[in-house]
């Protein structure tokens, strides 16, 4: 309506002020006529409003318009699923046919999408901001070449296809999906629906799986099997159930990633077994871990070790302190020595097994414990406990450790005399075992190589000082560290399925004090501490892989020189193969890198260690669904008037429809698909027409007057 009453306008030849009074005047001198009952006012006024219409200048405005062509977009699918079969091929080669075929008065603008990583393939949002620059009145519509999985379709029509028309009104633009194959296709997938990041070691944890079949002919409770393989050992096959939660249980043996590998047997028919298969990272971790801590007579140390171990929330901590041995008796109540009797048949009888760690710090037994306990502990560290002590001046008097069956265990021996405590100002540093072994490693502060450091003087940015250590008269282990005129201070052993460590100093508390710029006294007794509890990181011989952007990662470290500069590498099918090893910047490391395209767990060795690396699937939306569907589409092709198309399985049996504009009717057949013609153009120009000519106007006034003349003269 409003298009109509924008080509009619007024011209008028006399000022509208003028054309207003003479009309008022008009309807003032019919009014007296019609009230003096004079024939004929009405015609009169009647041929007055017909002159005024004449100066009022009516026309109706002619507009030259030119065509303009209409746009439609074509959007193309080229994200990851479009990898199967020739689905890209095809997708490419109708894009081009499309954008050939010349459809006067209809341009076609082409957009790819590629689709984002873990968010699927998203069309819509593609089309919108494609469509933002197009005028709504030359938006045609649109095309999409797809799989049909796409992963952000909307509930109703989206408002690119439903512009809004000047009168106010919605009209609805065609949406076409041109699907890349010849029918529904089917496909069965496997899901982890729960996985526990981290489990405990030595306990089994629970996956939750379920495999879905999709497409014509499949149903829920189909039978399947799943395959599951721990870390590359002997797989274990289940029975399942499609369409059911299922649950898997998975021993965790040992700290440190676990890699579960599952796999569902083919459906038969179905378009790939890509997404039959995935992997579940797990890292095994140690419960609380138990650590008894035996403070001999107070000292500044006592705090450090309680403050590091009770910071640690995976740490439950059992502290006492020997004020004062059995055979000293000063009349002091037991009552006011303790405020519980010194439980020494539960700690190191009945429940020692139960530690991971015995922390015995400036310890002098002088008849606290009997031989048996001692014996105990021995047996504890070989079945795989874990011995830390810290020695001074008592490792050398009369109730020294290394008298009783703990010195059995230890890695290294003291002369019981007095020469063997060693008082000077020295700065501990490392051995060339020591800048290679995980636990001393990279530790802050930590002076280089030939670096003088036992001076007196003060050394800016280099470990602060101590001023007593033992001189060992022989040692067995590795030696991480050396204190004054390069004598052992700090030295690991293994003894059995146990570890112990020995530090041979009382003074590393200095550290923590930051005695002339101290020291990493906490990040050192927390890595001897884990060493000594097993933890897979701090390892001396380490065989470590992982897999991103399809390339395997290869990390070898060793503290001494490893034997074999090859490893073996077996695939998920396993084909075996070997890969050269490559000396890198960090001391002791040796890396390779290859590229791969198998899916699953590869196992690499190097003839004593093993490891495993499995690759995070990097569009887990994209892959879920592979098959070619027309479901996820079909409402909203179904609201907009467009039509779904199969192109067929290959670019041999290829059936791209053709393009057309369609004036009214459907917009699609079994071979074409069309767009309507929504008649934009553009005004080049307005021809004004008069609509009441002079000649007519007078004629009609005239004939208006004669007729109230007679009317007028009938009356009398």
């Amino acid at each position: 309506m409003s298009t109509l009453l924008a080509s009619f306008g007024f011209a008028p030849l006399l000022p509208l002020w003028l054309l207003a009074i003479l009309g008022v005047a008009a309807l003032g001198l019919c009014g007296w006529s019609l009230f003096q009952r004079t024939g004929g006012a009405i015609l009169r006024l009647c041929a007055i409003g017909m002159v005024l219409l004449w100066l009022a200048g009516p026309q109706r405005y002619h507009e030259q318009r030119r065509a303009l062509p209409q746009t439609a977009l074509l959007v193309v699918d080229q994200s990851p699923s479009m990898a199967l079969d020739q689905r890209a091929a095809i997708a490419r080669q109708v894009a081009d046919a499309l954008a050939q075929a010349k459809v006067e008065g209809l341009n076609l603008r082409t957009v790819t999408v590629r689709g984002a990583a873990r968010d699927g393939t998203k069309l819509f949002d593609a089309l919108d901001q494609a469509a933002a620059d197009i005028p709504p009145a030359q938006f045609a519509g649109a095309m999409m070449v797809t799989d049909g999985e796409v992963s952000d379709v909307p509930t109703t029509l989206p408002e690119r296809l439903r512009p809004m028309q000047d009168n106010g009104s919605r009209t609805t633009l065609p949406l076409h999906v041109l699907l890349t194959a010849s029918t529904e296709q089917k496909d069965r997938k496997l899901s982890i629906l729960q996985a526990p990041p981290y489990a405990i070691a030595g306990q089994n944890t629970k996956l939750r799986v379920q495999v879905d079949d999709m497409g014509p002919g499949t149903q829920a409770g189909t039978p399947a099997e799943l395959t599951v393989r721990v870390n590359g050992e002997e797989p274990q096959h289940i029975s399942v159930l499609s369409g059911m939660p299922q649950d898997i249980t998975v021993p965790v043996t040992q700290p440190g990633p676990l890699l579960v590998s599952l796999s569902a047997s083919a459906l038969p028919g179905e378009v790939s077994e890509l997404n039959n298969q995935t992997v579940a990272h797990i890292t095994g971790i140690r419960d609380r871990l138990k650590v008894l801590l035996i403070s001999g007579t107070p000292n500044q140390g006592e705090r450090v070790w309680r403050r590091l171990l009770k910071a640690d929330p995976s740490v439950d901590l059992i502290h006492f302190t020997i004020l004062r041995p059995p055979e000293k008796d000063d009349g002091t109540p037991l009552s006011d020595l303790a405020l519980i009797a010194f439980p020494v048949r539960e700690l190191f009888q009945d429940k020692i097994n139960q530690f991971d760690l015995i922390i015995l710090d400036g310890f002098e037994n002088r008849h606290i414990l009997p031989h048996s306990y001692l014996e105990n502990i021995a047996g504890f560290v070989r079945r795989g406990g874990g011995l830390l002590l810290t020695a001074g001046p008592e490792f050398i008097g009369p109730g020294s450790l290394q008298d009783t069956p703990v010195g059995d265990v230890l890695p290294a021996h003291v002369t019981p005399d007095q020469s063997s405590m060693l008082v000077s100002r020295f700065r501990p540093t490392l051995t060339d075992t020591g800048r290679r072994h995980p636990v001393t490693a990279s530790l802050p502060g930590a002076p280089k190589a030939g670096a003088q450091v036992n001076s007196a003087t003060a050394v800016p940015g280099l470990w602060g000082p101590w001023y007593r250590a033992l001189h060992p008269d022989s040692t067995h282990g590795e030696v991480l560290m050396n204190g004054p005129d390069n004598s052992p201070l700090l030295v690991l052993d293994r003894v059995d399925q146990g570890r112990i460590a020995l530090l041979l100093s009382d003074q590393i508390w200095l550290w923590s004090r930051g005695e002339d710029g101290g020291g990493p006294q906490a990040e050192l007794l927390r890595r001897i501490s884990h060493w000594l509890m097993k933890e897979p990181e701090l390892e001396e011989e380490q065989l470590t892989a992982s897999i991103s952007a399809n390339t395997l990662h290869i990390t070898r470290h060793s503290v001494g020189t490893p034997a074999a500069t090859t490893l073996t590498l077996t695939s998920p099918t396993g084909q075996s193969s070997t890969v050269p090893m490559h000396a890198s910047a960090q001391e002791g490391t040796q890396t390779a890198q290859l590229p791969i395209t198998e899916s699953g767990i590869w196992r690499i060795s190097d003839g004593t260690r093993t490891t495993y690396a499995a690759p995070e699937p990097e569009n887990t939306r994209e892959l879920t669904n592979l098959r070619v569907t027309a479901t996820r589409l079909a409402d909203v092709v179904k609201q907009s008037g467009g039509g779904i198309f199969w192109l067929g399985d290959s670019t041999a049996s290829l059936h791209a429809p053709t393009p057309r504009l369609v004036a009214s009717g459907a917009l699609h057949g079994a071979d074409w698909l069309g767009f309507a013609q929504r008649d934009a153009h553009l005004v080049t120009g307005r021809t004004p027409i008069p609509l009441l000519p002079a000649p007519l106007a007078m004629v009609l006034a005239l004939l208006l007057l004669f007729g109230a003349w007679w009317r007028e003269g009938r009356t009398r």
